[in-house]
């Protein structure tokens, strides 16, 4: 059995969910998500202030799912009320992102800047140019857009130059001239 799915989901107040035959929505203050489910392999029932999702059958294909199935519908309750977000930091010189409208525009050492088209669903913010914060209510398009965005410069482990996420720690390696001291 999933101990992820065992645990019921609670609903904070302002959320309101929505099952039916083979899907469910969440809506609330920030907005509304749908999701279709496998009803051949859980049971998802609403109770007064919390979701239960229950196995149909105990088979492997079925476990899978339980908890899956409770992690969307947890992930959905958290977005539509408070939302999520990742920053991103850009380190180097004369590497830096701005806003074209609600586009973002990257310079990140190549001869000409990196424009990149804002998802539906999916607001930047550039408090300073080295940093941007991905906000919006679905979790998976966020951590998706936050990649993608890393994936225009990497950060290199020499110098450390690049896109990388706020709390991420990059391998830094010797250089060459550091390993033919040692000869």
């Amino acid at each position: 059995m999933s101990r992820i799915g065992k645990k019921p989901v609670l609903i904070p107040e302002g959320v309101e969910i929505k099952i039916e035959k083979a899907s469910f929505s969440v809506k609330g203050k920030l907005g509304q998500l749908d999701q279709d489910f496998d009803n051949k392999a859980v049971s998802i029932n609403k109770e007064e202030d919390r979701v239960i999702v229950k196995p149909l059958s105990e088979s492997k294909d079925v476990r899978s799912k339980y908890g899956l199935y409770r992690s969307l519908l947890n992930n959905m309750v958290i977005g539509v009320s408070g939302g999520f977000s990742k920053t991103l930091k850009i380190i180097g010189v004369g590497y830096r992102a701005s806003l074209k409208g609600s586009d973002l525009e990257v310079l990140a050492g190549y001869s000409n800047p990196v424009p990149f088209k804002k998802p539906e669903g999916i607001t930047f913010e550039v408090p300073d140019n080295t940093t941007i914060i991905v906000k919006g209510i679905d979790k998976q398009l966020v951590g998706e857009t936050s990649s993608n965005i890393r994936s225009i410069r990497p950060p290199e482990p020499y110098k450390g130059k690049g896109i990388r996420y706020s709390d991420e720690m990059v391998r830094r390696k010797v250089g060459k001239a550091a390993a033919s001291a040692q000869a």
